[in-house]
């Protein structure tokens, strides 16, 4: 095989590898944006729920004028609160921003072996 032909098949090659690469980083980007949608739809409810909480605080106010009844309204707000923030806490840690590694990690190994083949067909 000559040396051009061997040159031709690893630029054919290389091409084929940038290819998968970029089809390996457009993978990685959706399932990052899934993870972040899910984390998103997490903080947003649960501010919802904050913001319920709030809601029913203002009437509570209300029964608070009636002694028996406060401490049903308190438990109330006092769930909506705890579970709100929980979610939000929830959603928060799972928020992913971060570089492709796995993309990174496989550009380095193809740069090496390309690097390596170009330097065969120069023997």
């Amino acid at each position: 095989m000559k040396s051009g032909d061997i040159a031709a098949q690893v630029v054919h090659d290389a091409q084929r590898l940038v290819g998968l690469e970029i089809a390996l980083a457009k993978q990685e980007v959706k399932d990052l944006a899934m993870a972040n949608a899910i984390a998103a739809g997490l903080v947003g409810f649960g501010g919802l729920l904050v913001a319920l909480a709030v809601l029913v605080a203002v009437p509570s106010l209300v029964v608070v004028l009636v002694p028996w009844k406060w401490q049903a309204a308190l438990a109330w707000v006092g769930a909506y609160l705890l579970l709100g923030v929980g979610l939000v806490l929830a959603g928060k840690s799972r928020f992913a921003l971060k570089l492709p590694t796995k993309t990174f990690e496989s550009l380095k190994e193809n740069k090496e072996w390309a690097l390596r083949q170009m330097k065969s067909t120069v023997k």
